[in-house]
C-alpha cells in the first residue's frame, strides 16, 4: 500500500515505515504531521485517484529532523564585458518518518 502526497510543491510516494527529506516544514522535532494533500492511493488491485474519493485519506508521520542540504551554486557571466556574478544556495530541509496511512473512506485495506 503506498499514496503519493503532495508537500512543498512537490509529489512524493509514501509507505508507511518510510523516512523522507523533504522541503521545510514547520515544527520541533518529534512532532507529528498530516500530510493530507492526497493525489493518489494503491492498495493491490485497487487505485483511487479521483479527487472527492481521496477526502478522508492522509499519511501521518514524524518529524525527524531540520536541516540543509549542500551548496549549488550558479554562474553567470557576458564575454568582454566583465560581469560576472557567482551565486550560492542551500536549500533547506526537512527530515520526516511516516508512521502511518489511512485509506480513503470505502476503500478496504488488502494488505
Amino acid at each position: 500500500m503506498y499514496m503519493v502526497v503532495e508537500t512543498g510543491g512537490k509529489q512524493i510516494k509514501v509507505s508507511e515505515g518510510d523516512v523522507l527529506t523533504v522541503e521545510r516544514i514547520e515544527g520541533s522535532l518529534g512532532d507529528s504531521i498530516k500530510l493530507d494533500n492526497v493525489k493518489l492511493f494503491v492498495d493491490g488491485d485497487v487505485v483511487v485517484a479521483d479527487k472527492s474519493s481521496l477526502s478522508g485519506s492522509m499519511a501521518n508521520a514524524v518529524i525527524e529532523n531540520h536541516g540543509r542540504l549542500r551548496k549549488i551554486y550558479s554562474f553567470r557571466f557576458k564575454r568582454r564585458k566583465k560581469l560576472r556574478i557567482k551565486r550560492g544556495h542551500r536549500q533547506h530541509y526537512t527530515q520526516i518518518k511516516v508512521t502511518g496511512l489511512v485509506p480513503p473512506k470505502g476503500v478496504k485495506s488488502g494488505t
